[in-house]
């Protein structure tokens, strides 16, 4: 069936509750096999940066409105294994678990196998109080508050219900946050006993935060806010020692944001505009040697969010549509990106950056998406499949793409 006749007859049954969008189909204008993952409307992957998958590779985990649910990617089955409302933190990387916040600020554990539950700790009663990651060991979880607990522009109670669309003032928001300068505490906590410890105190807007998913006491954070007025990406190690800058801006309106570990724990890799909105790279920085990958891409491929394979041979992006930052025209899709790196001729230097560029293919139409909803694409453990959040039939659902194209026979 056609995939344009689906996309309007989904929309002509949008008042019937019964309505779900197909199962699967092949994208015409891509031939890339797509499948829907979940059957509950309103359900949703994790934010890029944040791990779904449990450490063996066969399970997802995914938010839906009435809580946590895990998703058998070998077969599609899920079963809900957390009720809300709560906030996801993270999939474990050592075992089988799925951590989150309960009533606020109280932070629990479950193993999504046997549904074994654990309070970890009570935190603190700040209005601000948010936890966002769990390191690599899973000994430590880490987040940021507002120590004064003044007035947060920044949305205040992040540990409610999970928020998917981003607000239509972010702009604002955004400004007004990072000019307030309110007192703000980076903290660990510690997932046997509880307890908590400031790690890091500043002026700046804390935020975005990610464990190495390799080495438990690396901890990357940002100094959020518009990207242009912000140096953005640093590392921090748990004792609090260490705090380092790790792009440093050469240009007026150069920007850089969107930061992500790759899977061994010795690459950042991030979004990097030259200036903004004009030349586009995803920037690769070695927290081991300090070298430096920058690979270009063309304005309709700019992403808002970027991935990468474990092996590091495969990205991918979710595309923009004409009102983000690279006003592009032709945004809107899916893009698989492979990386070539350009052959060094020239002089050499250790701490000259390495160009490469990347080869797109469009993996699936996103035009009747709308992006105010963030695709926040994903690679499966096994690399043969790209997962996102949609709207493209009305309700968000989690959709995955298949790598490899279709056969023209099959997809005829």
């Amino acid at each position: 069936m056609h995939y344009r006749f689906l996309l309007a007859l989904a929309a002509c049954c949008g008042t019937l509750a019964a309505a779900e969008p197909p199962r699967t189909w092949i994208d015409p204008d891509t031939g890339h096999r797509i499948v829907r993952l979940t059957d509950e409307p309103g359900s949703a992957s994790l934010y890029f940066n944040q791990n779904a998958y449990t450490p063996d590779g066969k399970e997802m985990v995914y938010t839906t409105p009435s809580g946590i649910s895990v998703l058998d990617l070998a077969t599609h089955k899920s079963r809900p294994v957390a009720e809300g409302p709560l906030r996801v933190i993270v999939a474990g990387h050592k075992t089988n678990s799925m951590f989150y916040v309960k009533n606020r600020n109280e932070l629990y554990v479950t193993n999504v196998d046997t549904g074994a539950t654990r309070k970890i700790a009570t935190l603190p009663a700040h209005n601000s109080i948010s936890v966002s990651t769990v390191n690599a060991d899973e000994t430590l979880l880490a987040g940021s508050y507002i120590e004064n607990d003044g007035t947060d522009y920044n949305g205040g109670r992040r540990n409610g219900p999970q928020t998917l669309e981003q607000p239509l003032n972010k702009g604002q928001m955004m400004e007004q946050t990072l000019a307030a300068h309110l007192p703000r505490a980076l903290f660990t906590v510690n997932s046997q006993t509880g307890e908590l410890r400031v790690i890091h105190r500043s002026t700046d807007w804390l935020n975005h935060l990610e464990f190495s998913p390799t080495d438990p006491t690396l901890l990357m954070f940002c100094h959020e806010g518009p990207w242009h007025k912000v140096d953005r990406i640093w590392t921090i190690r748990t004792d609090g020692t260490q705090a380092r800058l790790v792009h440093n801006r050469t240009m007026e309106m150069e920007i850089a944001g969107h930061e992500f570990w790759g899977h061994d724990g010795k690459t950042i890799w991030y979004d990097l505009q030259t200036p903004r909105g004009e030349d586009f790279w995803v920037a690769g920085y070695n927290v081991e040697t300090g070298h430096r990958t920058w690979y270009h891409l063309q304005r309709n491929e700019w992403s808002i969010h970027f991935n990468v394979t474990p092996d590091e041979k495969l990205f991918c992006g979710d595309g923009g549509d004409p009102g983000q930052v690279a006003h592009a025209p032709d945004g809107e899709w899916i893009y698989l990106f492979r990386p070539e790196l350009t052959a060094n001729r020239g002089s050499e230097g250790k701490d000259l950056i390495q160009p490469g560029v990347f080869h797109a293919e469009k993996l699936v139409n996103m035009s009747k998406h709308n992006y105010r909803l963030e695709p926040n694409v994903s690679f499966t453990p096994d690399q043969k499949w790209i997962v996102f959040r949609s709207n493209m039939f009305g309700p968000t659902y989690v959709f995955a793409v298949e790598v490899e194209k279709t056969s023209s026979i099959e997809s005829r």
